[in-house]
Order: structure tokens, then sequence, then C-alpha cells
């Protein structure tokens, strides 16, 4: 009888902690939730299809990046210069986009990238061959990818770009470029990461690093391989508002790694790597954009925007620690 009593008390308390870490866990997008029907409320066109598709252009660049930064991330790491390769990626594809014509543009595009991902290749054999710890390392090359901009560019915006090299930020038979890259890029790392032994790896060097070396998972190769995606996709995004903004300006991506950093954290993938899904970053990049478009809605100042995200990312952090929390 008496153990009856005791299970019978300790049926509710368990139940309402299971509700106060799934309240927890999900605080952010419970208050996104209040957020947004308070500003349907208040302004009739935020839930129009106009709107949501500007929505989904916006965020298009940053989806790239958060999807590189959920990579990095994964595996204990961070990137820090995505927002300066973004600069440096349209710069260089810039340069080589003042001539008309296929091949032109072509090269334009591809050197572009391929500026991003020699800087995150740099980066991933700072971090796996040379130990250099991933903050120190991408702090340094956003720097120096910052100054190779400013270098390129002589401190000016690479403007008079060919027709075709700026079609690539508009539509195909109505539908946004941008948005398909996004949903390409998105599908890819979901399969990589969900259904290829190269997923798996990625999340046991982050989970557990030295059961993955007892396992043969190579750390190096799998620490190199994630900088360089995350630089890739940093300089595809840096092609796209290349061409969006017109010109090629090096100071195009200041900022944005905050921003890709906030929507994977706020997407669950957490900061001690190994735990998270690209899923969840999905709707972190989302909620950021729905976010900025709000705030910009109803006219906030983007310096008050910058404390809003940051204030996300320090919450999004502690809700980790709680409840995937240490007993520290």
């Amino acid at each position: 009888m008496q153990a009856d009593s005791l299970a019978v008390r300790a049926a509710p308390s368990l139940s309402a902690a299971k509700v106060g870490r799934f309240a927890l866990r999900y605080a952010l997008v419970i208050i996104l939730a209040v957020f947004l029907l308070v500003l349907a409320a208040t302004n009739h066109t935020f839930l129009t299809l106009s709107n949501l598709n500007v929505i989904l252009i916006q965020v298009a660049a940053n989806a790239l990046l958060a999807t590189g930064a959920t990579f990095v991330i994964l595996t204990g790491g961070i990137d820090l210069s995505v927002g300066s390769i973004v600069g440096l990626s349209g710069v260089v594809g810039a340069l080589f986009a003042q001539n008309d014509g296929v091949g032109s543009c072509v090269e334009a595009v591809l050197l572009g990238i391929l500026a991003g991902t020699a800087i995150g290749a740099f980066n991933g054999a700072l971090v796996a061959f040379a130990r250099v710890p991933p903050f120190v390392a991408t702090l340094g090359n956003m720097t120096v990818a910052s100054g190779l901009a400013f270098v390129a560019s002589d401190g000016q915006p690479i403007s008079g770009l060919s027709d075709l090299f700026l079609s690539i930020s508009g539509e195909f038979h109505g539908i946004s470029i941008p948005v398909v890259v996004m949903v390409v890029v998105v599908a890819v790392a979901w399969v990589l990461l969900a259904r290829t032994r190269f997923g798996m790896h990625i999340y046991a060097v982050g989970g557990n690093p030295h059961a993955a070396r007892v396992a043969g998972v190579s750390l190096r190769t799998n620490r190199f391989a994630v900088y360089a995606i995350s630089g890739m996709l940093a300089g595809v995004a840096g092609v796209i508002l290349a061409a969006r903004a017109t010109a090629g300006i090096a100071t195009n991506g200041t900022g944005y790694e905050l921003n890709a950093i906030a929507a994977a954290v706020i997407g669950g993938i957490s900061l001690a790597g190994g735990r998270g899904s690209i899923i969840g970053t999905v709707f972190g990049f989302l909620i950021i954009g729905v976010l900025d478009n709000g705030l910009n809605i109803i006219n906030v100042s983007p310096f008050y925007q910058l404390i809003v995200k940051g204030l996300i990312i320090i919450g999004a952090v502690f809700v980790d620690s709680v409840v995937n929390g240490s007993d520290d």
C-alpha cells in the first residue's frame, strides 16, 4: 500500500517534469509563435503569399551558411569566417562577371565558389592537421578573407556585372533560383547526414572523438571536410548575394556568421557537438528569417535586432545546456 501511494504521488511530479522540459526545450518556438500571432493580427500584409515569398528569398543565403555551420558544429567546431568568405566570394565572382556570355558567367560562379572553398579548406587544415583551435583558426581567417576581399576590390564595389550573372538571383519560370538552390542544398545535406557513412562519422567525431578514433574513423579527414563544405556553401551564398546586390562588395557578408550560428543553435544543434539534425537547422533559419522580416515590418531598428539575435543565441545555448546538461 505504501509503495502504491508513493507511485501515485510520483506520477504527477514526473509528468510535470516532462511538461516542463518540453516547454523549456521549445520555449523560443513558443515565444516566436506568440510573436507571429501578434504580428499577423496587427499587420495584414505579414501572412500574404508575396511576403512569405520575400521571407524565403531573404533566408536563402543564410540557409546555405547555416547548413555549413551545421556540419561544422556537429563535429564540435565553430566557423566564424563565413561572413568574410561571403564578401570575398562575391568580389571574386564579380571580377570575372563583367563580360557577357555563358562562359564568363560560369567562370565567375565557379571561381567565386572556389575562393570560398579554398578559405574553408584552409580552416580545415589548420583545425585538423595543425591542431589550431577552431575559434582561433576561423577568427584569423575571418580577418584574412576580409582583407583579401578589400585588396581584390580596392575597397570599391565591383559593378557593371553581366545580365546573365545578375539573373542568378532572379527567377526561372516563376521560381526563385536562390530558393531552388537552398532546397537542393538542404536536401543533399539531409541525405549526407542522415543516410551516409560520412554523416555517421561526423556525429561520431562530435559526440565521442575517442570512441570514433578507436572505431577507425579519421578525425582529421572529417574535420577537414566539414570546414571545406562550410567554405564552399559560403562561396555559393557570396555569389548569389553579389548578383542580388548587382555588385561585388567586400562587406557584403558582415555579421552573417551570427545568423548562421544562431540558426543552427536555435534548431537544436548542440555546440558540444554530436547532437542535432539538418531539419532542426531548417526551422532555425526560418525562425531567424521570420523574425527579421517581422521586426522590419514593425520598424524595429537594425541595432535592436542584433541585440535580439544575440539574446536568442544565449537563450538557445542555455536551453540546450539544461535539456542535455551535464552534472557540473
